[in-house]
């Protein structure tokens, strides 16, 4: 099933949540092989991790799919869709 740009874009922008979480664990627990986690650490950072890799991997797939679909180019189509999720443009007002 070919997917919306609308939803490329929240794809997108759940896959920019996840890979801020991402830094987020690093920052907060230290470079891995500088600082020993704890067991739940690793465990923490590891979920988040593949959560990310899920994420960006099925947006990847979408993009190819939605690209094809639409007769687009691929990079194209991914660089609209992470402008738009990092930079949404204002919706029009009705009564314009």
């Amino acid at each position: 099933m070919a997917h919306t740009l609308e939803e490329l874009v929240e794809m997108q922008r759940a896959a920019d949540q996840a890979h801020n979480r991402v830094l987020e664990l690093r920052d907060q627990y230290g470079p891995p092989a500088q600082t020993e986690w704890t067991e739940g650490q690793t465990e923490t950072y590891e979920t988040a991790w593949r959560a990310w890799r899920d994420l960006a991997r099925d947006l990847q797939a979408a993009v190819t799919e939605h690209a094809e679909a639409e007769g687009q180019a691929r990079n194209e189509v991914e660089a609209s869709v992470k402008k738009q999720a990092r930079h949404p443009e204002p919706e029009e007002d009705p009564g314009d």
